[in-house]
């Protein structure tokens, strides 16, 4: 078979990220309603700023995927970030999620994360260079 490699369309990009879902769904069902559900929260000043928030999606088999973590270097170690992460926890438990998965870097939050709960699984070494990428899950007991 003859092909040519190429820079994919966005429509091409979808159709390839349609096509692996697909294939997945196939292999194992979701156990979630809807795919994706975003489960997401913020802290905001008095003067309406944000200053932190917790950006995280509910995937498939009810596998709750921590995306962001973010605190303003002003307001740290004020435990904004536990209590946000707790909520996102918690909103996951009662949606059926058993486990939280995500990912840091060595100069951002290991220690935090592992404070949570969280176990690291795997690192991945130089990338970027010099540095450690860390892979991190929990597992959501209990009740909600």
């Amino acid at each position: 078979m003859k092909y040519t490699v190429c820079v994919p369309t966005p429509r091409q990009e979808e159709a390839l990220d349609d096509a692996l879902m697909a294939y997945n769904l196939r292999q194992v069902p979701p156990t979630q309603e809807e795919p994706f559900v975003k489960i997401c929260r913020c802290a905001m000043a008095p003067d309406g700023s944000l200053i932190g928030g917790v950006l995280a999606c509910r995937v498939l088999w009810n596998i709750l995927h921590v995306q962001t973590v973010w605190v303003r270097q002003d307001c740290r170690n004020r435990h904004i970030a536990t209590v946000l992460l707790r909520e996102v926890e918690q909103e996951a438990k009662k949606a059926g999620c058993r486990m939280a998965q995500l990912d840091t870097y060595d100069f951002q939050a290991r220690e935090f994360y592992e404070k949570c709960g969280y176990t690291v699984f795997g690192a991945l070494e130089g990338a970027p260079e010099g540095h450690v990428h860390y892979y991190l899950f929990k597992e959501l007991k209990g009740t909600p």
